[in-house]
C-alpha cells in the first residue's frame, strides 16, 4: 500500500498539468468558450470562460478524489486488494482521458481547433482498448466493472463475464479505431460500437448466471 501511495503522484501530476495549462489559456480565452459538439464533430453549445475554466479542473479533481474513495466505501472493499495495482491505473487513464478532452476545449477556444472527431475517435478506442486490457484483473465489487445483477451475485459469473468483456472492449475498441480511416464509417457506426460493446457483457453476465444456476459459494446470494 505504500508503494500505491507513492504512485499517487501521476495522476496529481496531470491534475497540476491541468491547473497550469488553465492559467496560461485564461488570459487568451474568448468570454464563449466551445462547451458540446454535435454527433458531426461540429460545435453546437458554448459556455462562459469562467464556468469552463472551473468545471473542467473541478471535474477532473473530483474523479480522482471519488476513485480514492471507492475502494473505502464499497461493501466488498476487501477486494480491491486483490486487484489495487490495475484500479490504480484505471485511475490514471479516467484522469487522463478527461484532461485530454479539457486541453482540447481550450484549444478549440483559441481558435486552432483541428475536428473533434480527428481526437475522439482514437482517445474512446484507446480508453476501450485499455479497459478491456484491465477488466478480466478486477474483482467483484460495486463500483468498477460490469456491475450487473449477475455478476454482483457470483465470483464466478463476475470472472467469466470480465473475461468475455475483454475481448468485446479490445475488438470494440480496434473497430471503432477505423473511423479514423473510413470516415464515413462514422458518427453512428462509432456509436453503434460503443452500445453493443457495452451491451454484449451485460447479456453474457445473465446466460451465464442461468447456466451456473445462480449457485455460487463466494456470491452474497
Amino acid at each position: 500500500m505504500g508503494f500505491f501511495a507513492k504512485k499517487e503522484i501521476l495522476p496529481l501530476s496531470l491534475i497540476f498539468t491541468v491547473i497550469l495549462v488553465t492559467a496560461i489559456f485564461y488570459p487568451v480565452l474568448p468570454e464563449k468558450v466551445p462547451s458540446h459538439w454535435n454527433i458531426e464533430g461540429e460545435v453546437d453549445s458554448w459556455s462562459s470562460k469562467n464556468f469552463t475554466v472551473l468545471f473542467f479542473p473541478s471535474l477532473v479533481l473530483g474523479l480522482y478524489l471519488l476513485m480514492t474513495l471507492l475502494p473505502k466505501i464499497d461493501p466488498l472493499k476487501e477486494n480491491y486488494l486483490k486487484f489495487i495495482g490495475s484500479f490504480f491505473w484505471l485511475k490514471v487513464i479516467f484522469v487522463a482521458f478527461f484532461s485530454l478532452l479539457y486541453f482540447y476545449t481550450l484549444w478549440a477556444a483559441s481558435g486552432n481547433a483541428f475536428s473533434i472527431n480527428n481526437l475522439i475517435i482514437p482517445a474512446v478506442s484507446f480508453l476501450f482498448v485499455t479497459l478491456g486490457f484491465f477488466l478480466p484483473k478486477t474483482k467483484r465489487n460495486y463500483f468498477v466493472g460490469i456491475r450487473t445483477p449477475w455478476t454482483l451475485s457470483s465470483d464466478e459469473v463476475w470472472d467469466k463475464t470480465h473475461r468475455f468483456s475483454r475481448k468485446v472492449f479490445i475488438a470494440g475498441g480496434l473497430t471503432i479505431f477505423l473511423g479514423v480511416f473510413f470516415k464515413d464509417l462514422t458518427p453512428w457506426f462509432f456509436l453503434a460500437t460503443i452500445l453493443l460493446a457495452v451491451l454484449f457483457p451485460i447479456i453474457y453476465s445473465y446466460l451465464v448466471f442461468h447456466k451456473i444456476g445462480g449457485k455460487d459459494k463466494k456470491g452474497i446470494i
